[in-house]
């Protein structure tokens, strides 16, 4: 048994209500979607890397003290071992260290497009005239999205 994409959608639907966190989803979902063209497999495993991102903090808003257990349970459950794995790899305090492409890219990505929709909120323009070099000076500047955590950053970008 596999998870598709609609079927993921109501997951994340069922367990999140934020507009902020099924945003977050959202952009993940497509961060990843480019993902697995640039760093996995390519066109072929746009979908499923998609899911990963869509569906990683999908049980967040629910359960926060066990996150990512739930979504995780969930998946493998439904056969989804490589999804599940990459979602719990995504938890650097409690998760297993990424081994895959695919862990390693929603590790690195996670976090980074979270800022990059921050940098983009304080822009006229939104993100449609961001740049690379603006998104570097502000993850400079500690008080800016005070609650990313720079050094994920930093490490994700390091394994990819």
């Amino acid at each position: 048994m596999s998870v598709d994409l609609e079927q993921a959608t109501e997951q994340l639907k069922l367990w999140t209500s934020q507009p902020s966190l099924l945003s977050h989803a959202r952009a993940l979902q497509i961060v990843m979607q480019k993902a697995a063209v640039k760093y996995g497999p390519g066109e072929s495993a746009k979908e499923r890397w998609g899911i990963a991102g869509l569906l990683h903090d999908a049980d967040y808003e629910r359960w926060p003290e066990e996150h990512p257990k739930k979504i995780v349970e969930w998946l493998k459950e439904r056969g989804e071992e490589e999804i599940a794995h990459a979602i719990a790899a995504h938890n650097t305090r409690i998760g297993p260290q990424p081994e895959s492409r695919l862990d390693k890219a929603l590790l690195a990505c996670d976090e980074l497009a979270g800022f990059v929709i921050a940098c983009s909120l304080v822009r006229p323009e939104g993100i449609s005239t961001l740049e690379s070099k603006s998104v570097r000076k502000k993850l400079k500047d500690k008080s800016f999205a005070a609650k990313v955590d720079r050094e994920e950053i930093r490490h994700g970008a390091e394994l990819l």
